[in-house]
């Protein structure tokens, strides 16, 4: 009977283990199981979010790349209006220089129509004066075209003292008289200046 008994025993704790044994088995499998189901719910959005993220990256990249060829395109045209600004500013430069005396020579055209009247009429003229006043009034209006257009004589008289910085000394001639010595005693050529810029020095004597 105690062997019987023993034996049942036995055969109970196995049975025993063996559920505990299935039981643990089936819940450590539920629990990893769960775990994969978690990661896969879990690793789920974490792509979601990537691609999601990785959208709106392209989405800027795509935007910067647009603004980016549209300043390309604005500088370019810029640049063409530039550069043909350049080439006609260019241009009118030149034919200003080329055409910049024009009006001037236009009036002086209307003093050589004077001369060449003067000279036609000059040998049927019985008054000699009256060729003379005509030929100084010709010459009268010569200057008045070229004060209009900014050019003066420069004021010098003989007896002046003689500057380098104002006048060319062509000649240094002894004087008798030391009163006269650095002084000018002749103008040979007369000087001058358009608007304030000196085109040519006055050329003189000077005594020593």
């Amino acid at each position: 009977m105690s062997k019987n008994k023993q034996t049942k025993r036995e055969e109970v704790n196995i049975d025993s283990k063996s559920n505990q044994t299935v039981d643990s088995t089936i819940e450590n499998n539920s629990l990893q199981s769960e775990r994969v189901d978690s990661k896969k719910k879990n690793s789920k959005p974490s792509d979601k979010g990537k691609k999601k993220v990785e959208n709106k990256f392209q989405k800027q990249i795509d935007r910067l790349k647009k603004n980016l060829k549209s300043k390309e395109d604005q500088f370019l045209r810029v640049f063409a209006e530039y550069e043909n600004y350049r080439k006609r500013t260019a241009k009118e430069r030149l034919e200003l220089y080329k055409t910049a005396n024009k009006d001037l020579i236009l009036q002086l055209l209307s003093i050589i129509d004077d001369f060449e009247r003067a000279s036609k009429n000059k040998s049927d003229s019985e008054n000699q004066n009256e060729v003379i006043k005509g030929f100084e009034l010709i010459s009268k209006k010569f200057y008045q075209i070229l004060e209009s257009n900014g050019l003066k004589q420069i004021d010098i008289n003989i007896g002046d003292v003689f500057n380098g910085d104002h006048h060319e000394a062509i000649a240094h001639i002894p004087t008798d008289k030391k009163s006269q010595s650095g002084l000018i005693i002749d103008v040979t050529e007369k000087g001058y200046q358009l608007e304030d810029v000196v085109i040519r020095y006055p050329k003189v004597v000077v005594g020593k």
